[in-house]
């Protein structure tokens, strides 16, 4: 059963970065779709953003300009750079392989092989 494993997050202060990432034994993350996730406490999970195989992305409005998701090959590892983080965007932070080629950040269903996430913790 493959399983996405996250790590990398941490506590920054407001304006700090992070740069948490998700590896899977088993999967070719090049070959399929791949989604961030978070949760902050007490509330859904969330969609953060989406790269497709082909390497395209796209990213939740709360989050464009500030993070991006990348993929390095060689290191069959997924990335999310953070960068500007504030309080709210504190929460776990997952990754998941998306059911199909499409895949769309905000479909939750959509998407398996959930991590167990990375916490981070943003403090003003």
């Amino acid at each position: 059963q493959v399983q996405a494993v996250e790590s990398g997050g941490g506590s920054v202060q407001a304006g700090g970065s992070l740069k948490p990432s998700c590896s899977a034994s088993g999967l070719i993350l090049s070959n399929v779709c791949l989604g961030w996730f978070r949760q902050a406490p007490g509330q859904e999970r969330t969609g953060v953003a989406h790269m497709r195989s082909d390497g395209s992305t796209m990213y939740a409005d709360f989050v464009k300009g500030r993070f991006t998701i990348s993929r390095d090959n060689s290191k069959n590892t997924l990335y999310l750079q953070m960068n500007s983080l504030q309080p709210e965007d504190t929460g776990m932070y997952y990754c998941a392989r998306g059911r199909y080629y499409q895949c769309y950040y905000y479909n939750l269903g959509s998407f398996t092989n959930w991590g167990q996430g990375t916490q981070v913790t943003v403090s003003s």
